[in-house]
């Protein structure tokens, strides 16, 4: 059985057992945390599509840590006019191990 929720703007496609990294989520390592948007479940001879979301459906996962994510450079400049910015981003996420899906 598999799914597709929605997080942070992004969408996955889960399965238990997998390990997902998500925009930071509050909570520390060890802490359940549902995801309510699943907007399809899938597998096992049938397919749920929801409009916008699948009634009653959410995925359990299991927060396995915090992080943050290699350094992205950004560098601006305008040829000829001497203009240079160069900035630094590393984005924050969590590691969530998917325990179930119910639907």
């Amino acid at each position: 059985m598999y799914a597709i929720v929605r997080t942070g703007g992004k969408q996955y496609r889960v399965e238990p057992g997998d390990t997902i990294y998500v925009e930071k989520l509050s909570g520390a390592a060890g802490e359940k945390v549902a995801l309510d948007e699943v907007l399809l479940v899938g597998g096992e001879g049938s397919t749920r599509v929801g409009a916008p979301r699948v009634a009653g459906a959410s995925v359990l996962g299991i927060v396995v840590g915090q992080g943050r994510d290699r350094k992205v450079r950004v560098f601006k400049y305008k040829k000829r006019k001497h203009y240079r910015r160069t900035r630094g981003h590393r984005q924050s996420y969590t590691a969530l191990r998917i325990e179930a899906i119910s639907a």
